[in-house]
């Protein structure tokens, strides 16, 4: 018998609930191919947690492998950390099954005696990162699949931090999951239970107004908060904050786009909720012509991330991409702690790797400090950490995949701060007679423009994996020695951490003479690797195709 079939038996003949057994040979039945994917293997929890398909099977989340995964974690806390009051904080968003699968966490939680604080209703994951700090919570757990079509879940942990777990934790975690076997492993009640209670407006109240004291140009926004903002949750939990917050720091015309107000995991007026796709905000993008709006703000469904429109000087909407808004979002807030008098030693701005040098050479500009971090917010909330046992104080820091943050507040990237900021941004400019186009133009032609591009190379199975690997062999071995025909000056190598000072990790980075940058890295989770490109000059869009010519085709 084959192992997934066994796996399949197993389910079907132990201690499983009948409407699941149904499921299984409904599947069984009708999807042969989705059968055995589903049962193939357990859906591994990685270091970011789980995130996969949902559906019965032990490659699916389901209500099993979640009580599972909640075992391995509990095990963990109970195991490694000390304390008489240990308590996790819970959160989720509008995706299917998102609020069942967070009480079954809260359920095995406190059957292990951890008291559980679990959000009412669907919520923020950086709310739950907030929370985390305000709790005195020993971890967060947050239920989505961030930006993954509706057929998708996912499970992410976050440390007493507020941020995302790292090493060794994360590893750790892992491990302890991993020797969870079954479901039959798994506490579901106790004789010294913990607490379970709901946290809301209470919490609510607590996170925006910490937030709302991060604003820089309250004046600004009094002068012009009639800007038209077009803002869409796409379906997800940013609509419970987001015009909440645009609306305390002063700004009238927020825009709704109804149809996608509606918390739905279904998502049923988009193909995926990414606000990085530009299909994803056409509703947003046609109610902004409609009213004639300035601005257009979307948030991905746990609000998290943000992707941003303006008009251009034709009077067109142009989609900012993740490099250009943390750029300019970079380049207000220096100014106004400049204006402010709030720079100083120990102030320091956060990137990550993969994300434009426009933003190093705006830092270089205010002398401050900027540090470079591997591919993932938690990597910034890792640096925040430490530099705040230092005296140190984050300013602000963002990657190049929508995700932006500002202070200390939380440990994770926030689309609620991050339209705060582009709004009063908005402000700023407008006092001096700029849009926020003319505002990025400006930025340009003070640092010189840059324009990046990625792609993607996907290669399944065990060939595809072996072709990854001989990629980045090849490059290893021979690197290039120039783009676009200016000679390459700095090779950097990650799985050299004594020389990088980063983690170790299978990523290389071509700098050249003319200030370009080409990045590669395998994903971490999907058949597939990718080249980040950065070009300089005036002549940058066309760099960008011919360094993918040069290194892809």
């Amino acid at each position: 018998m084959k192992e997934f079939e066994k796996n399949a038996l197993s389910w079907l003949e132990g201690d499983f609930d009948e409407e699941t057994k149904k499921e299984i040979l409904i599947l069984k039945a009708q999807d042969p191919a989705g059968y055995e994917d589903a049962f193939y293997r357990n859906l591994e929890f990685g270091t970011g947690g789980l995130r996969g398909l949902m559906g019965v099977g032990t490659n699916r989340m389901n209500k099993y492998t979640v009580g599972m995964a909640t075992q391995g974690l509990a095990n963990y806390i109970l195991s490694h950390v000390q304390g008489e009051h240990l308590c996790v904080c819970i959160s989720y968003d509008s995706r299917n099954h998102s609020r069942e699968f967070a009480r079954i966490a809260a359920d095995v939680l406190a059957a292990n005696g951890i008291d559980v604080f679990i959000f009412d209703n669907i919520r923020p994951t950086p709310e739950m990162s907030y929370a985390v700090r305000k709790k005195g919570a020993v971890a967060g757990i947050m239920i989505t699949a961030s930006h993954n079509p509706k057929e998708y879940n996912g499970y992410k942990v976050s440390w007493s931090d507020g941020g995302q777990v790292t090493s060794p934790v994360d590893k750790e975690i892992v491990a302890e999951v991993a020797k969870i076997k079954d479901p039959s492993m798994v506490k579901f009640s106790s004789d010294k239970p913990g607490s379970v209670s709901l946290m809301g407006r209470e919490m609510d109240e607590a996170y925006l107004s910490d937030l709302v004291s991060l604003s820089l140009s309250p004046e600004a926004c009094a002068r012009h908060a009639d800007i038209k903002i077009v803002y869409t949750p796409l379906h997800g939990c940013g609509v419970r904050m987001v015009p909440e917050i645009l609306n305390r720091i002063g700004f009238k015309n927020i825009i709704h786009v109804p149809e996608q107000d509606l918390s739905d995991g279904d998502f049923p007026t988009v193909v995926s909720p990414n606000p990085e796709e530009p299909a994803a905000l056409k509703m947003a993008l046609e109610k902004a012509d409609e009213t004639a709006a300035d601005i257009v703000i979307g948030t991905d469904p746990d609000a998290d991330r943000m992707g941003i429109a303006v008009r251009d000087n034709a009077g067109k909407m142009v989609l900012f991409n993740g490099n250009q808004t943390a750029s300019m979002l970079t380049y207000y807030i220096l100014n106004r702690w400049k204006e402010l008098g709030k720079l100083g030693k120990g102030k320091y701005v956060v990137k990550t790797i993969v994300t434009t040098e426009l933003i190093t050479d705006i830092c270089r500009k205010f002398d401050v400090p900027v540090y470079n971090v591997l591919t993932g917010f938690k990597y910034i909330a890792e640096v925040v950490k430490r530099k705040q046992a230092e005296g140190g104080e984050f300013i602000c820091g963002g990657e190049e995949s929508y995700g932006f943050n500002v202070g200390e507040f939380v440990r994770d990237k926030d689309a609620q701060v991050s339209c705060m900021m582009v709004a009063e941004c908005a402000a700023w400019a407008a006092d001096q007679g700029m849009t926020l186009y003319q505002l990025m133009q400006k930025i340009y032609a003070e640092f010189g423009y840059r324009k990046e591009g990625l792609v993607s190379l996907v290669r399944k199975g065990i060939s595809g994996a072996e072709e990854i690997r001989q990629i980045m062999v090849d490059l290893r071995a021979n690197p290039p020695a120039q783009l676009c025909g200016s000679p390459v000056t700095r090779v950097v190598d990650y799985l050299e951490p004594e020389k990088t000072g980063q983690p170790s990790s299978n990523v290389l980075q071509f700098f050249d003479e003319a200030g370009d940058v080409v990045s590669v890295r395998p994903s971490g989770t999907e058949p597939k690797i990718k080249f980040y490109f950065g070009a300089k000059g005036d002549d940058a869009d066309e760099k960008i195709a011919r360094l993918k010519e040069q290194l892809v085709s």
